[in-house]
């Protein structure tokens, strides 16, 4: 079972990974959906380390979603980006989440590897 998490939550990485070089509007539901299941499945499955770690970006990426302003299209407005030079602080945290994504990458890759060899 514990491989099974860890082949899920890889391939779920994969797809945060594309969804983080593609920062478009369409995809920060996805991947606050996607970002939430790891999160839920790595509580679910007692991975308490692995929790933690991403506990805080989920909760940033909620919190990020409920606090667009009212009459914005989404989190990533393009008048808004352009009108209060908010670019460069996107394209930072993008930066972040991407580093993020990497690391939690290599690490449920490591996990998973660990799992099959255990089972």
């Amino acid at each position: 079972m514990e491989a099974v998490v860890f082949v899920f939550s890889l391939l779920d990485c994969c797809a945060l990974i594309f969804l983080s070089v593609y920062f478009l509007r369409e995809w920060v539901i996805p991947e606050l959906i996607g970002h939430t299941i790891v999160t839920v499945l790595m509580l679910i499955s007692l991975h308490w380390f692995i929790f933690l770690l991403n506990l805080p970006v989920a909760t940033w990426n909620i919190y990020r979603y409920i606090m667009v302003p009212s009459g914005n299209m989404g989190v990533f407005d393009p008048t808004e980006i352009h009108n209060r030079g908010q670019l460069k602080s996107h394209m930072k945290e993008a930066m972040i989440k991407l580093g993020f994504h990497l690391l939690c990458f290599f690490m449920y890759l490591y996990s998973m590897i660990l799992a099959l060899i255990n089972d």
